[in-house]
């Protein structure tokens, strides 16, 4: 079984049931933390709708959010999520401007590498 996130009928993204539960509680919990809507979901009949720019919008202020993320283990349990989301934002037609990797900030985050790998793994 699977689960589809879908834009304007294109599908964004097909993840397993138990991959798009696991997103769907993170989107939930960044939502929350960043006190701003995702534009993502909610999931019904196994299919969520995208809105491109409340989830540009929301992919933006995560990576703004991350840029102030310093502790180690903060970090390794968002670049994931963040990277996540930058890949279904880009594939909605709404790319995040992402930091110069030769910035301070923008090498040590490695979003770029991360969302480029988990586009491979994102099946449509």
């Amino acid at each position: 079984m699977s689960q589809f996130f879908h834009c304007d009928g294109v599908t964004l993204w097909n993840p397993s049931n138990g991959t798009a539960r696991l997103f769907l509680h993170q989107v939930s919990f960044y939502e929350n933390e960043l006190a701003l809507p995702s534009g993502i979901g909610p999931m019904v009949d196994d299919d969520a709708a995208v809105d491109p720019p409340v989830l540009h919008a929301f992919a933006t202020a995560l990576v703004r959010w991350r840029l102030t993320a310093r502790h180690p283990v903060l970090s390794a349990l968002s670049d994931g999520f963040v990277a996540t989301a930058l890949v279904l934002a880009e594939r909605a037609g709404r790319p995040v401007p992402l930091p110069d990797p030769a910035a301070p900030d923008g090498g040590a985050l490695g979003l770029p590498a991360k969302a480029g790998e988990l586009s491979r793994a994102m099946t449509r």
